[in-house]
């Protein structure tokens, strides 16, 4: 970033980038559905010679744009031409279960409930995938002004597994100003409460609510005196 000459992001995620780490650069910044067109001017920016980092929140290669950026390279055959490098963050998911305590210290499935690129068929079956499998589960992209609905659908199918008194976490603006945490059973949950900046984890057979945080054990105390 430091060494860039031109920076390109979504206009609120270019809001989180140090003004120091700014100055001097000329920025591309797009609204939401703005991807394809920031990340080929960006594409044009590195074609010119110019040093270009696109920016994602968490991690660039998880729900983020690095994989957009690679593909418009290879749809254009600038692989070998264009030196392309993602440079690893903290994904929100990880983030997120630092705040809720150890909910995913076994295995744990990740899906986006936005249907803007997904239909939601494919969605739906693999949240029943997922929950039949007894993965912890977490969500991105939970909710949002114009898909209110698909949280509680969601969350609908892994009740019908897992029952009422599942743990559920919310985490929203992680590390960040107005940060909120929230642990409770499923039959407590409130999918109204949850935006676009919240990451939803509910927990599998084995998580429980350990000093109001989610502890998902890994299997020490079945094969270790603790």
């Amino acid at each position: 970033m430091s060494r860039a000459a031109v920076v390109a992001g979504y206009t609120g995620y270019i809001g989180y980038v140090p003004e120091r780490l700014l100055a001097g650069k000329k920025v591309i910044a797009t609204g939401m559905t703005g991807e394809v067109a920031r990340c080929e001017s960006a594409v044009e920016s590195a074609l010119a010679g110019c040093d270009t980092a696109v920016v994602s929140s968490g991690d660039a290669g998880v729900y983020g744009m690095a994989g957009l950026v690679l593909e418009i390279l290879e749809k254009r055959g600038l692989l070998e031409r264009i030196e392309f490098e993602v440079v690893p963050g903290i994904p929100a998911l990880c983030a997120a279960a630092a705040l809720l305590g150890a909910p995913l210290t076994h295995d744990f499935a990740v899906v986006s409930l936005s249907d803007l690129l997904t239909p939601w068929e494919t969605i739906a079956a693999r949240i029943q995938a997922a929950a039949s499998a007894d993965f912890v589960l977490a969500l991105y992209n939970p909710r949002s002004k114009r898909r209110s609905g698909q949280l509680a659908l969601a969350l609908a199918i892994v009740r019908r597994v897992r029952g009422e008194t599942v743990p559920v976490g919310l985490v929203r603006q992680a590390y960040r100003a107005g940060q909120e945490t929230r642990v409770c059973p499923l039959g407590a949950f409130d999918p109204e409460s949850v935006d676009m900046l919240s990451i939803v984890v509910v927990g599998n057979s084995m998580t429980r609510i350990a000093g109001g945080r989610m502890l998902t054990p890994r299997g020490y105390a079945e094969k270790y005196d603790l």
